[in-house]
């Protein structure tokens, strides 16, 4: 049975014992075993939303609900991640940096499709966009080895793929219904 208490707990003393995302990644894929006991717990989501579930400086922990065919664009994290859909789906097109190019475009090198039950490891140095393809929200466990809110991050506007700063506002707005 999943608990959120025990699940944030177990998450800290990982991390804490290891500071790369093995360990939470191990777990929130046993969490992942049991979708309705995470739904049970988390509830059916029924607005978007980033909801903060635990925050240090060494660890984040999301609840995040993409709105029906909602679409982020690329960002990076500048730290470990790993994603967990409990359910819906979350489409990820994974970036790369066009090598000297002076706008710091980037261009697409990837894509993974994680449905309910998948998880996610992904590297700190990772540039993704993240689209819900479905005509229903999306829920996900997202965890960060950092503080996700305060990182000094980089995002790349959707028409010409250049960066500019991560503006947390700017990407809770996103999320609101």
């Amino acid at each position: 049975m999943f608990n959120l208490e025990a699940f944030v707990e177990d998450c800290k003393a990982a991390v804490r014992d290891d500071p790369t995302h093995g360990a939470v990644a191990e777990l929130l894929k046993g969490a992942m075993t049991d979708l309705s006991a995470v739904l049970d717990e988390l509830g059916e989501p029924t607005s978007g939303g980033l909801s903060a579930i635990y925050k240090s400086p060494q660890l984040t922990i999301l609840n995040v609900v993409w709105k029906p065919q909602m679409v982020l664009m690329p960002h990076d994290h500048n730290m470990w991640a790993v994603i967990g859909i409990y359910t819906g789906r979350e489409d990820n097109i994974f970036w790369r940096r066009v090598k000297d190019d002076p706008l710091g475009r980037i261009e697409a090198a990837g894509a993974k499709a994680l449905a309910a039950g998948d998880v996610a490891p992904l590297g700190k140095d990772v540039i993704h966009s993240v689209t819900n393809p479905i005509c229903k929200y999306t829920g996900a466990l997202h965890i960060y080895g950092g503080d996700f809110f305060e990182a000094e991050r980089l995002e790349w506007e959707a028409e010409g793929l250049t960066e500019r700063r991560w503006d947390p506002e700017r990407a809770k707005a996103l999320f609101e219904d």
